[in-house]
């Protein structure tokens, strides 16, 4: 798995605490919500050039991490 802790980043001032791509205002959440919407990567990537394939599979890696640990408490 991509080791995400380089890429996300979570400012308290920046988004609402959100965890962020690199520090910019593109969250996590919303490359999820654009997958989940039924974009490709290379069609997000065209609409947002600042992104890298990296950052998206970084945000799929933390989202992943994320559901892991809370599952993990559940039980």
């Amino acid at each position: 798995m991509l080791d995400y802790k380089q890429i996300i980043t979570i400012e308290p001032g920046k988004r609402g605490g959100k965890p962020t791509i690199r520090g910019m205002r593109i969250t996590v959440n919303d490359i999820l919500s654009w997958l989940a919407s039924g974009m490709t990567i290379a069609e997000i990537l065209i609409d947002f050039d600042e992104l890298t394939q990296e950052d998206i599979f970084a945000a799929l890696s933390y989202a992943a991490d994320r559901e892991n640990k809370i599952y993990q408490v559940a039980i």
